[in-house]
């Protein structure tokens, strides 16, 4: 079936997670590995305890959050508490990337997993920089 703008879907959630685990799989190593571990969920927005938790009152401000510890803040004494998280929110990533206009949606799920993991791996901008070269 070819696919006409009366045709078209709007991006699903299923894509959003494809386009994800892209953005990790081409992660340089020793940090691909390590993303592997980290679950990446996506809804269409956060959940009414994370936005007030963020005190953010419009769900389209929030497109990606982690949810764990860092890496720079385990420890081989802590109880695994479960597995940690990026959440990526579609509906936001939606409409920041029909704002832009200027980016693909697989650029702009990068950007934002990368974003993610880098409170994952605790980087600084230098090193989100060197992984995502979004600001060029």
């Amino acid at each position: 079936m070819t696919v006409t703008p009366e045709t078209a879907l709007a991006p699903d959630a299923a894509l959003i997670e494809r386009l994800a685990h892209g953005a990790v799989a081409d992660l340089p190593e020793p940090w691909r590995a390590a993303a592997t571990h980290v679950v990446i969920r996506v809804e269409d927005f956060a959940s009414d305890e994370i936005l007030d938790a963020m005190q953010i009152a419009d769900p389209f401000e929030l497109t990606g959050l982690y949810e764990g510890t860092p890496l720079t803040e385990k420890s081989v004494s802590d109880q695994p508490m479960g597995p940690d998280v990026i959440w990526l929110f579609r509906r936001a990533i939606l409409d920041e990337w029909i704002d832009r206009g200027n980016v693909s949606l697989a650029e702009l799920v990068t950007h934002v997993v990368i974003h993610e993991l880098a409170h994952h791996f605790g980087w600084s901008d230098e090193d989100i920089a060197v992984v995502d070269p979004w600001w060029e």
